[in-house]
């Protein structure tokens, strides 16, 4: 009687191993699906678009990670730098952050701490910690507080909307302008 008692048991305790062994395996297998292993990994990246030979863009980061899956996406964990150029090849704007990701098919880039905007032919200075770069409506959304520094003024605001180049900007929120003359400065 108690060998049968111990069989029966050791055969409750071997089908419980296997179900918590096939949950484990379940368990691995979501740790290891695509999306969340990056496909490609890459450090030190210099990444130039062009178009007809002409250079638009210039990406550079300390550290790259492609996803793939059905929402495919490149993420900068380590920050990244993009310098934009006009049609004669003179940089016009240089856009930096300590993190970003780029929702592949959205065509959105989001970048995130430490966010700067340096439009080079207006000498206008975006700062935030959270923007939002959308390539099909070329529009550049910053949800959170802005400030920006030009070279007669500092706006500071709750929220912003600007085009691509960052020429004509809607600050929401506006909570103050500072008109600094450089004669007043002497």
């Amino acid at each position: 009687m108690l060998k049968k008692l111990l069989q029966s048991a050791s055969i409750v305790l071997l089908v419980g191993a296997l179900f918590s062994c096939e949950n484990s395996m379940k368990t691995v297998q979501n740790l290891t699906s695509q999306d969340t292993i990056a496909a490609v990994s890459a450090s030190d990246i210099r990444y130039e678009r062009t178009d007809s030979g002409r250079l638009q863009l210039v990406l550079t980061s300390p550290l790259m990670l492609q996803y793939d899956g059905d929402a495919p996406y490149t993420e900068f964990p380590k920050g990244f730098k993009v310098e934009f150029y006009d049609t004669t090849g003179r940089p016009i704007s240089i856009l930096k952050a300590n993190y970003g990701i780029r929702k592949e098919k959205l065509k959105i880039l989001q970048a995130r701490n430490n966010v700067m905007v340096e439009n080079l032919n207006t000498h206008k200075t975006l700062y935030t910690e959270n923007l939002i770069w959308n390539e099909w409506t070329k529009k550049i959304t910053a949800p959170s507080f802005v400030k920006i520094v030009g070279p007669n003024e500092t706006i500071l605001g709750d929220s912003m909307v600007s085009n691509e180049s960052f020429t004509h900007q809607t600050i929401y929120g506006i909570r103050g302008v500072l008109n600094i003359k450089e004669d007043s400065l002497q």
